[in-house]
């Protein structure tokens, strides 16, 4: 887990722009889910061809998370990456061409392959939470999953961010669901990144422009009295 939070110069400048450091004083669990992004083997798994090692250290935490909100109604949603490949050709070239070596984007395109994905072992899943799959960075850009369709057919208005990375997948479905309308969150112990500096850009960048940054209990606190 990255033991980095955001800094005093970062507090003071989100502080003298809008007289407060917290985006949202409180959250309704009403309309509120948890997304966790990319908690799956590719990611995860040691010597996978993507894997953020960090990714690991925050599955107890995210399960501590679940546990809590489960009982308070807050949907939790499993969002997994997934590509389909025929031919020879996939449904992102340009990430599969350019992004990793010919050798890297075998192993990838195997680890991807949609039969493949399932929520990281050591993670645990209720009866009732959700399972989606994208493929892109973010899962609220159009075309890549039906997480939008999903949230707005269940009267959520508020998103809790966890997974990985950071300041890749998790970063990209937060901006989106921001630019959507969706109030949005952050969980700063419940992501991870490669490095605590990419972990903590995201984070400093996040909360001065795009929505709250807030630990797992901080949330639950905004939540009010059970």
């Amino acid at each position: 887990m990255h033991k980095v939070s955001v800094r005093p110069h970062i507090v003071e400048r989100c502080i003298a722009r809008r007289g407060k450091l917290r985006w949202f004083d409180s959250l309704d669990p009403a309309r509120t889910a948890l997304v966790v992004i990319d908690m799956q083997e590719t990611f995860c798994a040691p010597g996978s061809p993507a894997e953020v090692s960090g990714s690991r250290q925050i599955v107890p935490a995210i399960n501590a998370l679940t546990r809590r909100l489960r009982p308070l109604g807050v949907p939790v949603i499993w969002v997994l990456h997934a590509n389909t490949h025929s031919k020879g050709r996939s449904d992102w070239e340009l990430f599969f061409n350019y992004v990793v070596s010919d050798e890297v984007r075998l192993r990838t395109i195997e680890s991807l392959s949609p039969g493949r994905q399932k929520v990281w072992q050591g993670l645990e899943q209720g009866n009732d939470d959700i399972v989606i799959f994208k493929n892109r960075y973010s899962a609220l850009i159009s075309g890549s999953s039906s997480l939008e369709r999903v949230l707005r057919n269940m009267g959520i208005d508020t998103l809790l961010i966890a997974g990985t990375k950071t300041n890749v997948c998790c970063e990209a479905t937060a901006r989106d669901a921001m630019m959507l309308d969706f109030k949005t969150v952050m969980l700063s112990d419940c992501c991870a990144a490669l490095s605590d500096e990419e972990h903590l850009a995201t984070l400093e960048t996040f909360i001065q422009q795009f929505g709250d940054v807030m630990t797992s209990d901080e949330a639950l606190a905004a939540f009010g009295p059970a």
